[in-house]
């Protein structure tokens, strides 16, 4: 396994991920903060939902390996 591929977040997936879920949980980081999730095409709708229903998605953009 290349510890550089980007693989995405969901439990149990090893696929490459092409999206950077970013995310704050506003009770322990401030405002400015983000946290990333990784998702591949097939998770990025679960993975955004999950983060959505807490309130704590801010953005999803196109992850960029290597930036």
């Amino acid at each position: 396994m290349d510890p550089d591929r980007p693989i995405c977040s969901a439990k149990g997936c090893q696929a490459d991920a092409v999206w950077d879920l970013q995310w704050n949980n506003p009770k322990i980081h401030t405002p400015e903060r983000r946290k990333s999730w990784l998702a591949c095409d097939e998770h990025r709708g679960s993975l955004s939902d999950f983060l959505g229903a807490r309130g704590f998605l801010e953005d999803v953009v196109p992850h960029e390996h290597g930036a």
